[in-house]
């Protein structure tokens, strides 16, 4: 096997610009650790991609509130809707790092494209830069994006995200060459799925309950009349609602399970 691309791979303290003493405020995303590098390669003997992961730490996605209490993004950075704890609060990690590793030369005319293949619905996934200009754009999906994108073999990290949370979080991905004349894939040469795993971690804020069940109320000085409810707006049959009325935000209501979401009520004019 030819080694026309090599990459050796040392660890490193990444700092990512932030100093070890936390500051008020800060201008990059920080990895949230070091690296953990899917390697991707191409063997000519068969014909295709490899995809294998070096590094075995599972990375955490752990929100600034936990990694960086009492610190903020700056408010006019891409991330900051998303990863501020003043805004979305999101947990995020930038540790999965793709890298060209021990590679024969592509085939003429070709380049490598990542692609996910599929992953846990709350993740998100973007392209970042920290430096002018600075970018927060998502990929992989995110957004209604294309779930995959073209990568130019230099070192890519990108971030990804999670509401705050306890969950396991998993994304499974594969790399293929697409012949850069017609933009088409080139057939057979997929690698292997690589699944890369997340934990991630509770930021501390109050969990929220939301009810499943249904309130109908009506005007406090009602009189006479009673509520009824049918299947469908044209019912030749209602049906007399027994629940017994509470007050809540100084009107009568009624609290009703989950299964009457579908339904239709009316107030009819008692006899």
């Amino acid at each position: 096997m030819q080694q026309s691309q090599f990459l050796l791979i040392a660890a490193v303290a990444v700092t990512c610009g932030i100093s070890t003493a936390q500051s008020a405020t800060l201008s990059t995303v920080p990895m949230q650790g070091g690296m953990v590098m899917p390697m991707v390669a191409y063997h000519a003997d068969d014909g295709h991609l490899h995809m294998t992961l070096m590094g075995a730490e599972v990375p955490q996605l752990t929100p600034l509130l936990v990694s960086h209490p009492g610190t903020n993004f700056i408010s006019g950075d891409p991330w900051y809707d998303d990863l501020d704890p003043a805004r979305k609060g999101l947990s995020f990690s930038g540790r999965y790092g793709f890298v060209m590793g021990m590679s024969d030369t592509l085939p003429d005319n070709t380049a490598i494209w990542l692609r996910k293949l599929s992953g846990s619905p709350e993740l998100g996934f973007y392209r970042y830069s920290g430096s002018a200009p600075k970018a927060w754009v998502p990929i992989f999906g995110t957004a209604g994006t294309t779930n995959a994108l073209y990568w130019n073999t230099d070192m890519f990290h990108p971030r990804v995200t999670a509401p705050p949370g306890t969950n396991l979080l998993t994304a499974t991905f594969e790399a293929y060459l697409v012949n850069t004349n017609t933009l088409q894939e080139v057939p057979d040469s997929t690698s292997g799925p690589l699944v890369l795993n997340w934990t991630n971690v509770p930021d501390g804020r109050p969990a929220l309950e939301i009810g499943t069940r249904v309130v109908v109320a009506w005007p406090e000085s009602t009189s006479g009349y009673v509520l009824e409810y049918a299947d469908s707006a044209t019912a030749t049959v209602w049906n007399t609602v027994t629940n017994t009325p509470v007050t809540l935000d100084s009107k009568p209501s009624v609290v009703l399970d989950s299964g009457s979401a579908g339904m239709y009520f009316r107030m009819r004019k008692a006899p």
